[in-house]
């Protein structure tokens, strides 16, 4: 039986020095860091062999933490996220306290608010949010369950976090694009 405290606590400590995790999420199993720090996000980049343009997205635990990571959050987001029936993830304009790294040229940034209950906690543990990116290399399918992540990914990390996905969800999160003028454009069903 593994001992939640003392593996948040390991997590954390990996997190705190720059490290990347491989860890069960809200949906699919990701790989992750710290959202503020440019080095660790750097250092996934160049494990998936993703073109430094490339999107991840950050989760948080709340949406008080929401609140503390984008400019101003629309009123429809709350909306959305309050409705949705799976994981989604909405692209904001202007997030802050971010690694300038993480955010689009567009000047964007998607988030999720974490329904997983240990990833929850993680975060709201660990107090700022992290890095989520799928678990595969640049270019090669999603895997849906750990058995299906690449072992020469697996030997790129720096931690993997010991517990099972408890998510129902076996796919990627809905993504939502929510413009200045409240707009919303669904980018992934």
């Amino acid at each position: 039986m593994i001992d939640l405290k003392q593996e948040t606590e390991t997590i954390i400590s990996h997190l705190k020095r720059g490290g990347i995790i491989l860890y069960p999420t809200d949906t699919v199993w990701g790989i992750g860091c710290d959202a503020t720090n440019a080095d660790a996000i750097e250092k996934i980049l160049n494990i998936k062999k993703s073109p430094s343009n490339k999107s991840m997205l950050c989760l948080v635990n709340d949406f008080k933490m929401l609140q503390q990571y984008v400019e101003d959050v629309p009123e429809v987001a709350y909306d959305i996220l309050k409705y949705a029936k799976k994981p989604t993830t909405i692209i904001y304009d202007n997030p802050i306290r971010v690694s300038e790294s993480l955010i689009a040229e567009d000047n964007t940034l998607g988030i999720r608010v974490a329904r997983d209950p240990f990833v929850g906690k993680l975060i709201k543990k660990f107090k700022k949010p992290i890095v989520s990116t799928s678990a595969n290399f640049s270019g090669e399918s999603t895997p849906l369950k750990f058995n299906d992540i690449d072992p020469e990914l697996i030997a790129l990390m720096d931690y993997v976090v010991k517990v099972e996905s408890n998510s129902k969800y076996k796919k990627p999160s809905a993504i939502i694009k929510i413009g200045m003028d409240s707009s919303v454009k669904i980018i992934r069903k």
